[in-house]
């Protein structure tokens, strides 16, 4: 059946490297870059706001008061969305998505703890939303499973499937939710799906989803389908015109 979204990925991805090489202002590229790092970043306690996400984006500078860990996490973030770009298409290994979070947390303070591993798998046990997530010493073993049930082409419910997987390991001491949110992006577009940007301001439903998927695998996908919509609604006139600008 075919996705009701169902998009030209190359068209799309292509229409992001366009953008990124020439520095596009106020195209896809930009505008995309500023939701889901300030999103992604604020679901998981960053106190930026929007407009000093979009500086920093900008100008690599921040405008009031911030804290130093969200200035640099936000960079990072921008830089790892990048290299999915990058890789858009290629196989997805343990090796890549631990590099992902290389990205997303060097230069912070949880860096320079000894127990947290950065561009690794978690070494303490960890929780998410009160549930227990799989022991440090199986990480490995799950991922590697995980990687291998879906071998070729995702449907939208299987990008679905494997981020609700990906969240329940919770292989990372921290920077779960953003790396599999990278991920994600990168295989809606590597799939013909059209991606979309989990909203902090809605992240309750998201979190509900997660919770409830086991039981009810609609409510996750559900809550992706409107956040489809809110991209499209967002940004569908850059994705027709790649070079359109805002008037």
């Amino acid at each position: 059946m075919t996705d009701q979204f169902a998009i030209d990925a190359a068209a799309l991805r292509d229409a992001l490297l366009e953008q990124r090489a020439m520095r596009l202002p106020g195209g896809l590229y930009h505008l995309t870059q500023v939701a889901l790092a300030y999103n992604s970043n604020r679901i998981e306690g960053s106190q930026l706001s929007p407009e000093q996400t979009r500086y920093i984006f900008e100008t690599r500078t921040v405008i009031g008061d911030a804290r130093v860990d969200d200035i640099i996490e936000t960079s990072n973030h921008f830089r790892a969305f990048d290299r999915m770009l990058d890789n858009v298409g290629a196989e997805l290994t343990a090796t890549r998505i631990r590099e992902y979070h290389a990205i997303l947390k060097t230069g912070t303070s949880d860096a320079q703890k000894e127990w947290f591993a950065v561009g690794d798998w978690k070494r303490r046990p960890n929780v998410v939303g009160g549930r227990e997530t799989t022991p440090p010493a199986q990480v490995g073993i799950e991922i590697d499973a995980l990687l291998a049930a879906y071998p070729g082409p995702m449907a939208f419910e299987d990008i679905c499937d494997f981020h609700h997987r990906f969240e329940s390991i919770h292989p990372f001491q921290d920077g779960n939710g953003r790396v599999g949110r990278i991920v994600m992006f990168g295989q809606c577009l590597a799939n013909a799906v059209l991606p979309f940007i989990v909203t902090d301001d809605e992240k309750l439903y998201y979190y509900r989803g997660l919770a409830q998927y086991d039981d009810e695998p609609g409510y996750l996908r559900d809550t992706f389908r409107h956040f489809q919509d809110r991209y499209v609604a967002a940004f569908a006139r850059f994705a027709a015109d790649p070079n359109s600008r805002p008037g």
